[in-house]
């Protein structure tokens, strides 16, 4: 408490006797805690493979709907072009041999994971290889344009269709 004189009673709290410390503690307190919250957050990695068909419609969606800067699509080429497209294994994932519904969940997926999370290559290879993997667990030959699979299903080693009509 002061006095009339406008002096700290000495008997009074510690905030009263000397605020500065509390002061000094409560703005360290609010800038800490304002530096954390404007602090850009990882993006996890929360994307799960769990519908062939469903996804790939969402996937087509997206590379026919996201625009990439050149930084990003300089991403999108590192991480495909190390990935054999797997409907013809002489083209890489990143140019396959034509937009086939296979290619176009390919390069859809990538645009979503590097605009939307924020995917360097070497993430972006991992997840598409998986994404590969999901839709046909036995594995592709490399060779479905030239035998004629491109309206088989990816389980049946297909391209999963050329149109609007999926058949993953």
């Amino acid at each position: 408490m002061m006095y009339e004189s406008g002096r700290i009673d000495p008997g009074g709290s510690n905030m009263t006797k000397n605020p500065r410390p509390f002061l000094f503690a409560l703005v360290a307190f609010a800038v800490a805690t304002l530096s954390i919250a404007a602090a850009p957050k990882p993006k996890a990695d929360d994307l799960k493979f769990t519908d062939v068909q469903a996804q790939t419609v969402e996937y087509i969606g997206y590379y026919k709907s996201i625009q990439l800067t050149s930084e990003q699509e300089a991403i999108k080429r590192e991480a495909l072009t190390q990935l054999p497209a797997p409907c013809c294994s002489e083209n890489t994932a990143y140019t396959c041999c034509c937009p086939c519904n296979m290619a176009k969940s390919t390069w859809g997926l990538a645009a979503y994971l590097i605009t939307e999370k924020g995917y360097d290559a070497a993430r972006l290879k991992t997840k598409v290889a998986e994404w590969h993997k999901f839709i046909n667990p036995a594995g592709f030959s490399g060779n479905v344009c030239a035998t004629g699979g491109c309206g088989r299903s990816f389980a049946k080693n297909g391209c999963g269709g050329m149109g609007a009509t999926v058949t993953p």
